[in-house]
């Protein structure tokens, strides 16, 4: 008796429409492991991605223009990294990326009334878990690196012409060119003794992956910093450390309303050391915002909000605020590479529709029926949150 080999579902990488985003879901080396395993892999080209189209044709891929992702196959898996918007449905085939609508955050039930209407399916990148509820992919390590190296540089900017660490932001190269830049900051902020006190961070969420890669930065670059996990905020905020610390990197995201960490209003004492806080974790519009210091993210091309500025006649700094929604473009090939390592197993395992339907796509699954069901009943609460970086 002959066997008849299921075919794999084909995948489409498109091209991301986030201005500033370099990374990709699919690197040309992952595209070269599907295609050995009998995956189908389109690519669309780009203009900012930090990988060449030519390298995704070289592992095997077919080349398309961006944007063809509107009239791939219907049984094509539409593979991505940050959201589309509402507009671009109704939402027809499978689409796999950050769609940052569970929490339902702003523009939650139209996104999800576009993938209704087309008969669609979401499988979010952030509900992607194993069995005991742990992410398989994420970029948080990235996203805590490179937000304490941006507030290295925010600090240092301040301290050389008063000014905010100016954009628009490029892309570095690699870790090292990232490294030598905020190594120079750190110098020019005394940390090497040049009288100056040293400069002191703290990471709040140090354990996870955002924090663990904020403190491997910060080592590297000669900052001590103090290391906060669940038990240091237990007690709930305004936490004066806060404001002990030249810079607060928050790694913490949270589901439930808790004390804020700092206010505005905190920040405003005399006595305040801080210059630069970089929030990894960006959820300004959620009410469990632990920084309700600012109403909206920072942006690669503004990306400082001053929140309070220098007094003459008084000691305390400046004080500029970080919060990009998508940090780990900075680190586009980094990233980009160490996610893809993450997600690129559970692609491995999608041999037909069945295989959509159980492990973590089957997890990811249920959400979104769920959250589409709620999309689809009547308006309830105003619309909250922002969700994990990505």
């Amino acid at each position: 008796m002959t066997m008849t080999k299921t075919r794999r579902p084909p995948l489409w990488l498109r091209d991301e429409p986030k201005s500033g985003e370099r990374r990709a879901a699919l690197t040309p080396d992952a595209v070269a492991t599907l295609v050995r395993a009998g995956f189908e892999v389109t690519v669309e080209r780009s203009e900012a991605r930090a990988f060449a189209a030519e390298d995704y044709r070289a592992a095997g891929a077919r080349l398309a223009d961006a944007g063809d992702w509107r009239s791939a196959p219907l049984e094509a898996v539409i593979v991505g990294l940050k959201e589309l918007d509402a507009e671009l449905g109704p939402f027809t085939r499978r689409h796999v990326h950050f769609a940052h609508v569970f929490k339902r955050q702003q523009g939650w039930r139209e996104l999800l009334q576009a993938f209704g209407d087309g008969g669609g399916q979401l499988f979010d990148l952030e509900y992607l878990v194993d069995e005991r509820g742990r992410r398989i992919a994420a970029f948080g390590y990235w996203a805590g690196y490179v937000g304490a190296a941006l507030g290295v540089l925010a600090m240092a900017a301040e301290r050389r012409d008063g000014a905010p660490l100016s954009g628009p932001l490029a892309a570095w190269s690699d870790r090292d060119a990232l490294l030598l830049d905020v190594q120079r900051a750190a110098q020019a902020l005394g940390t090497n003794g040049q009288g100056r006190p040293p400069v002191r961070a703290l990471v709040i969420g140090a354990s996870g992956r955002s924090g663990r890669g904020a403190m491997d930065l910060l080592r590297s670059v000669g900052i001590e910093s103090t290391d906060w996990e669940r038990a240091e905020t237990a007690s709930g905020g305004p936490f004066d450390a806060v404001r002990e610390h030249e810079l607060l990197v928050n790694c913490v995201f949270v589901a439930e309303p808790v004390p804020p960490f700092t206010t505005r209003e905190h920040l405003g004492e005399p006595g305040r050391r801080t210059r630069a806080i970089v929030d990894v974790s960006c959820d300004p519009f959620g009410e469990a915002n632990v920084l309700p210091v600012y109403r909206r993210p920072t942006t690669l091309s503004e990306p400082v909000e001053r929140l309070i500025d220098a007094a003459a006649g008084h000691a305390d700094p400046a004080l500029d605020l970080i919060a990009i929604d998508h940090l780990p473009s900075l680190l586009p090939r980094e990233s980009s590479e160490d996610f893809c390592a993450q997600l690129l197993p559970a692609l491995l395992e999608l041999h037909g529709d069945d295989d959509f339907g159980h492990g973590p796509f089957g997890r990811a699954a249920e959400v979104f029926r769920r959250e589409g069901d709620a999309a689809m009943g009547p308006p309830g609460d105003a619309d909250a949150g922002h969700g994990t970086p990505s």
